[in-house]
Order: structure tokens, then sequence, then C-alpha cells
């Protein structure tokens, strides 16, 4: 398919796959961003829901972040907020989300790829998935993604990964720092591995998952509003004559 979506296919089982795709590497306008934090949130909401498991489609890139398409397009402070809170309502959806959420990351993850990763509560890779925070080659930064990033990789690997914004780093690195739980040599063997969590997850005790997940999070009730004040920081300075003189060279 050449068509952006994003589709959830239910399981008798209780499992709900979430699959996202667009045609330019799996990157996130805000159409795609809107409907992702919305299939996710209705998920979590669904009683006969017991597990999601969040992928996008395409054998290569998982993410690459923002649509570069539409952040040329921003000429005013409430057009680049609303923009970047499209990346804080999916993690937020994420956060919020009473079903745990396993992450099938089969290739690269850029920018707002790597928050996606790190929303989700448990992510599987292969060896091919290299992460890069690449905000700051722009004259952004990874304001939204970063408190997602943070409480996985910590502050040191975070800031590793947002100075040194012209490196991948690799799924190695990720899985050492805590981005990833296991890596695979490809995308059979991931699915193998997403196949085998996901039964297991299936067979146990979902209300006690749920509690478990509340736990996981504790501490980021704050989020709501911490995520839209960054948003608000991004959104001022994709305006700024450095990013728009940036941009302009992808245009």
């Amino acid at each position: 398919m050449t068509e952006p979506y994003v589709k959830v296919n239910k399981d008798p089982s209780g499992l709900a796959t979430i699959i996202f795709f667009h045609p330019k590497h799996n990157s996130l306008p805000s159409d795609i961003l809107s409907k992702l934090a919305q299939t996710i949130t209705e998920a979590g909401e669904d009683d006969t829901v017991k597990l999601i498991v969040l992928k996008s489609g395409g054998d290569r890139t998982f993410c690459s972040g923002a649509s570069f398409t539409e952040l040329i397009s921003i000429n005013d402070l409430e057009t680049g907020k609303k923009f970047f809170s499209g990346f804080a309502n999916v993690i937020n959806a994420c956060r919020k989300c009473p079903k745990l959420i396993i992450g099938r990351v089969q290739g690269k993850a850029v920018g707002g790829g790597v928050g996606v990763a790190s929303a989700v509560d448990f992510c599987l890779a292969t060896k091919f998935a290299s992460a890069k925070l690449s905000e700051l080659n722009l004259g952004i930064g990874p304001f939204v993604v970063g408190p997602a990033v943070e409480r996985k990789v910590g502050v040191s690997a975070m800031s590793q990964m947002t100075i040194n914004a012209d490196h991948f780093y690799t799924a190695s690195w990720a899985l050492e720092k805590g981005l990833y739980a296991e890596i695979y040599e490809d995308v059979d063997a991931l699915d193998e591995g997403v196949q085998k969590l996901v039964d297991y997850l299936l067979s146990k005790n979902p209300e006690s998952q749920s509690m478990l997940k509340k736990v996981f999070w504790e501490g980021t009730e704050h989020w709501d509003t911490l995520l839209a004040d960054r948003a608000a920081m991004s959104g001022r300075l994709v305006l700024s004559d450095y990013t728009k003189e940036v941009l302009a060279g992808y245009a």
C-alpha cells in the first residue's frame, strides 16, 4: 500500500495489533498522529482487548519522526504547537492506556520515532533498529519526546543522543541503555519473539498487568501539562530563521 494509514487488527484472544504507515519512511503528519493517539485510546477502553502490539508497516524504517512536508508549512505559533502536540498526544495515550503495549521496531527510529519506541511498555527490535534524535540538526530539540526517552534510557544517554544529533546509535547500544528489551537478527526472528511474548502475557492475569502498568508510570501524572508546554517550545523554535532556512533545503 502507498496511502498512509492507521489500522487495528483485533484477535479473539484479546490481542489488538495497531499498525501505522506512511510511504515517506513512516513519517508522522498530524492526521496520522491524531489517528494513532485515538486508536491507542480506543483499544485501551475496549473491554475485549487485553494486550496491544504497536508496529509500523513496511520492512525498513520503523518511524522517521515528524513529517518534513508539514514542518515546512508551519508559519505561526498556534499551528506549530498543534503539530508538536500530536506527538504529545501519542505519548500520553500510551502512558494512560490501561493495557500493556508491546512495541515492534523492525528498523531505524528517528526523532519522534524514538519517542514512540520509548512510550511503549516493552520494546522488541531487530539489529537494524538504530536510533537517532535528529532534532538539533533542524534547530529545535526533542522537547516533546524527551521525557519519554529520558524515562527509558536515563538523562545521560538521552543527552548523548540529543547533542550528537548526526549519529545513529546502534540497536545494541539501545538494548544496553534499556530502550529495547531484546534485539533479533531479522524481522522473522523479531516476529517470533513478539508472538512468544504475546502468548505469554495473554495467558496471565490482565488485571494484574493493568495494575503493573499504573505502577510503571507513577510520577508521570503531570505529563499532560509538561508535554503541552514542550510542544509550545518546539512550536516557537520551528518558526526561527535558522530552522526555516534548514527546512527550506528539504522543500
